[in-house]
This record gives structure tokens, C-alpha cells and sequence, in this order.
């Protein structure tokens, strides 16, 4: 037993009652004693880890005197002052004498990526004026034998240019009567921008995360004058006519028995209170092993668990339609717990999040105390797991499934039976513990997709898809109102999807919004991310 200390035998019976009770109160002692140390020693040991962790938070890379955005300006200028003194360098060095050089191995060059092909081509022909012989004793034509290209990549900002719309009229003179084509709708009911500025201004803010008062200069560079609030207003109409086509791609992600899941917080604005309050952004996405990827965001005012229940439906008769069934991969935050109740949702299956109980012995491998060495030999093994898991990201279901239990389920089997051993030997309330408490109590959850293969191994998909609001925010600063927090929700959906789907956020953009008006209402589904396609 831990706390507890080897004695020497000794036959109490044989020696005087005084000298036997004397005996039994000092080995009453030790052992309390012991386990005083023993809880002692886990208590300094969590303090030191604690202590570590904040060592590691004040002087790592991340948290230096400089912030990312700051070093990342300061390894731009480095490289505009290298490239600035290499190039006085070598005017410089052209007006000195030619010196002879040994002859030396080339260095080798790094190899450069070919310039895209679809890029627009403008060429420069460099020919010789004269191209007769320069020998004054010839003097022939000569003849081309080839030529050498070089390319150099260049690039004109935005451009802004103006669509004349021209509608003539048509008279019937003994009729009386006129015919003319009627007005094209626009995006904006009597305004100026096309479907290609409106997309423009909206990809801006929502996927390149520049404000409307960082536009309102850029623009005004290339002479054209946008105010924010007018800028804000196109935000505004745009966003409004995407919302028939986002409750379609709510639909959509809903259709995937297989869902990923979390949720971040924003700042709202309280305009009465001149501050700001916690909202929250919920994210749900298809699968990451579907074939057709598809996230949509709903921005909600809480975390409770009143937010996913209504997302997935199935609440009860009130509900217009049938509530979700399938995998729900979640983090273990107790909010989830209401929507995947087995006793009211038998239809639905929770899997956790692997890379959350990684994360507890990743902590723990840096230290150097004895729990690190319990958790290297832990990373060791999630290692081996996650190699395993890698090769199967090219399978599909079926055969990811039979991979996985063949090769991956002995490694978890593996792990359990390790964990539980070393659980017996540590402490109780040491984090070395509390880790391994996380994995093992989990662990039904956490091996459920070794039975399923359209389950991810972690939930590291969803959270790639929450990186853009959390960018969002520290350029925003913080959403305006309710309505405009799900207005971005909306326009963050989908282009999100399409960048999902490998489409140009902005030609996708464009496009639905020259569409929308006129395209049949039973088609709409055909302007959805995963079944777009140009006309």
C-alpha cells in the first residue's frame, strides 16, 4: 500500500502489555507520519508542475517580450533589410576590377515552385536591333536559334471598373405602346455595387478579417470613395440574401450521421454599457473523413446546453423536424451531456476527442519530475497511435474500419492494460493521475472509432474550422450586435465551406450572389458549396 512502511516482525504476545501498546502506538505514528510525506510529496509535486508551466508561459517563444504579430513584422523588415543590402552589395561589387576565381563547386540553389499556370501571361520580346553579323568582315543575316524565357511575378491592386447597364427603348408609334427589358435585381436595391464588389467587401472582412474602416482606405487608394457605413450596409444586403442558402447548408451538415463539434467564445457589444459580454460561436461540421465537407456556425448568446439541443432537434413534438442521429465528437464539456443522454437519445453515440487526452501527458512529458517519465512513455505510445491512424486517412470506411482493427485497437488494448498498472503506482490527486483518470474514464468514447470508420480519431477538424472567428476577433475587436454576429455566422458558413471544398472563396461569393435572385427555389441546393458550379 502507498504510505505505508516496512516493520520489523515482532511477537507482541512475548513481551509486557505497557511494552506491546508502546509498540502498536509507534507503528501508528510511523504509518501516519508516512502518509503525511506521502501527501506531502504529491502536494510539492503539483506545485512544482504548476510552477513550471508558468515559467514556461512567461519565458517561452510565445509569451516574449514580443507578440507574434510583432515578430512577425520584425522578420518581415529583416528580410526587406537583407534583400536591400544584398542588392547595394552587388552594385557595389559590379564596379570593382574582375579578379580571377578558382573554380569551384556550384552551391546548391533551392529549388524554386513553378509560377502557377492559369496566372495571366504578358511578354516582353527582347531582340537585338541589328541582326546582321557585328564582324565587319561578314556582315550576313544571322539566324535565331532558340530563345531563353525567364518570368518575373507581378501584380496590379484591386481594380475597380463600372458595368454600364444600357436599356433601350422601343416604341410602337400606331400602338402607342413600349417595350423595354426590365432592370437586372442587384444585391443592394438601388445601390452602385455589383455582385463582384459586394463579394469583395464581404470576403474581406469575413475571411481576410479586415474591418470596414481598413477597407474604406484601401479603397479610397484607387480613387474610389466607400465610407464605412456604406460598406457596412452591402455587408448587411448581402448577408441578407444569403440566408435562404445557409439554412440549406444547415440541413446539409445535419444529413451527416457522423458530426464534429465545439464551441469559442466572441465579444458582443453592450452599446448601454459601453463595454463588452461573453457570446459564443457553436460549430458543427460533416465528418472529417466525408467526401463532402460542409461547416455552419450559429452565433448564440450562452454555452448552456439549450444551443445544441436546439440545433439537433428532436425535442419533442413542437419540433418542425426530426431530431439528428449519429456520432457526436465532442471535448468532455458537460454541455454536450444533455443532447447525447442515452435514455432520451437513443439514436445518438458520443466519441471524445483524443488529441484533449494527449494534450494532459504532453503537459506532464516536459517536466522532470517522475510523472514525466510516466508521461513521455504515454506520448510514446499515443505516437504510435496516431502513425497508425495516418495511414489510413486515403481508406474509405469500410476498409479505414477493418485497419484500424487490425492494427490500431492492439495499441489501444495495449494502452489500456499500461494506464491501469500505472495508476495503480502513482499518486492519488497528482496530475499524473488526473491524467490518466481523464483517458480511462473515457475510454468507451475514446476508442469508438475503432468500431466506425467515419469517425475521426480526434476533434482537431472542428477546431481548424473556429481558427477564423478567433483571427476574426482580434481584427474585429469585438461584434457588434446580435444580429450582426449572425449575420457573420451566415457569410462564415459559407465561404468556409468552400475554402473547404477548394473553391475560391470570392468567385464562389460572387457567383451565388449574381444568382440567388433569379435561381429556381427548388435549385437552390445547387448554389450550396459541395454542388456550386460556374456558369
Amino acid at each position: 500500500m502507498l504510505g505505508e512502511v516496512a516493520t520489523p516482525r515482532i511477537d507482541i504476545t512475548q513481551l509486557p502489555p505497557e511494552a506491546a501498546a508502546l509498540i502498536a502506538r509507534l507503528q501508528q505514528q510511523i504509518q501516519a507520519q508516512a502518509r503525511e510525506i506521502a501527501w506531502r510529496d504529491a502536494k510539492l509535486e503539483k506545485v512544482n508542475f504548476e510552477l513550471a508551466r508558468l515559467k514556461r508561459w512567461k519565458f517561452g517563444a510565445k509569451t516574449e517580450a514580443m507578440t507574434a504579430q510583432q515578430r512577425a513584422l520584425f522578420q518581415d523588415t529583416m528580410a526587406e533589410d537583407e534583400a536591400s543590402l544584398r542588392a547595394r552589395l552587388a552594385a557595389l561589387q559590379a564596379d570593382l576590377p574582375q579578379a580571377p576565381k578558382t573554380p569551384k563547386a556550384a552551391p546548391r540553389k533551392p529549388r524554386r515552385q513553378k509560377l502557377p499556370e492559369h496566372l495571366e501571361r504578358v511578354e516582353h520580346r527582347h531582340e537585338p536591333e541589328d541582326t546582321n553579323c557585328p564582324n565587319a568582315e561578314c556582315g550576313r543575316p544571322m539566324k535565331r536559334i532558340g530563345e531563353d524565357v525567364s518570368e518575373k511575378l507581378d501584380i496590379i491592386p484591386a481594380k475597380f471598373f463600372v458595368h454600364r447597364h444600357i436599356y433601350g427603348k422601343w416604341v410602337c408609334k400606331c400602338c402607342q405602346l413600349m417595350r423595354q427589358e426590365p432592370a437586372e435585381p442587384d444585391v443592394v436595391d438601388g445601390g452602385i455595387p455589383a455582385s463582384g464588389l459586394v463579394a469583395h467587401t464581404m470576403i474581406s472582412r469575413f475571411v481576410d478579417h479586415l474591418p470596414y474602416y481598413r477597407q474604406e482606405p484601401i479603397n479610397a487608394r484607387s480613387g474610389v470613395h466607400t465610407p464605412r457605413s456604406t460598406l457596412a450596409t452591402w455587408g448587411g444586403a448581402g448577408g441578407a440574401k444569403l440566408e435562404p442558402l445557409f439554412e440549406l447548408q444547415r440541413r446539409f451538415v445535419l444529413s451527416c450521421r457522423v458530426l464534429h463539434a465545439d464551441e469559442t467564445p466572441v465579444p458582443l457589444l453592450e452599446p448601454g454599457a459601453g463595454k463588452t459580454r461573453k457570446a459564443y460561436v457553436w460549430a458543427w461540421a460533416r465528418s472529417h473523413h466525408d467526401p463532402h465537407p460542409g461547416v455552419i456556425y450559429e452565433f448564440c448568446l450562452g454555452r448552456g446546453a439549450q444551443y445544441p439541443l436546439a440545433f439537433l432537434g428532436g425535442n419533442g413534438p413542437p419540433c418542425p423536424e426530426p431530431g439528428w442521429s449519429g456520432t457526436l465528437i465532442t471535448d468532455q464539456y458537460a454541455g454536450y451531456n444533455a443532447v447525447l443522454d442515452a435514455k432520451v437519445y437513443p439514436q445518438r453515440r458520443s466519441a471524445l476527442c483524443a488529441a484533449h487526452a494527449r494534450r494532459y501527458f504532453e503537459e506532464l512529458s516536459r517536466g522532470g519530475s517522475s510523472a514525466s517519465a510516466v508521461a513521455s512513455e504515454a506520448m510514446h505510445r499515443w505516437a504510435r497511435i496516431y502513425h497508425a491512424e495516418g495511414a489510413f486517412a486515403e481508406m474509405d470506411h469500410d476498409d479505414r474500419r477493418r485497419a484500424r482493427q487490425q492494427l490500431s485497437k492492439p495499441l489501444w488494448d495495449e494502452f489500456e492494460v499500461w494506464l491501469k498498472l500505472q495508476r495503480a503506482q502513482v499518486l492519488d490527486g497528482s496530475k499524473i493521475a488526473q491524467a490518466i483518470d481523464y483517458s480511462l474514464g473515457a475510454w468507451k468514447a475514446l476508442t469508438l472509432h475503432l468500431d466506425d470508420g467515419a469517425v475521426a480519431i480526434d476533434n482537431n477538424h472542428i477546431e481548424r474550422q473556429i481558427k477564423p472567428w478567433k483571427l476574426g476577433a482580434k481584427n474585429w475587436l469585438f461584434v457588434g450586435s446580435e444580429l450582426a454576429g449572425r449575420r457573420a455566422a451566415v457569410v462564415m458558413s459559407l465561404v468556409q465551406s468552400a475554402k473547404l471544398n477548394g473553391l475560391d472563396p470570392w468567385a464562389y461569393l460572387r457567383d451565388v450572389l449574381a444568382r440567388i435572385h433569379s435561381h429556381p427555389s427548388h435549385r437552390l441546393g445547387e448554389l450550396l458549396p459541395h454542388r456550386w458550379r460556374p456558369e
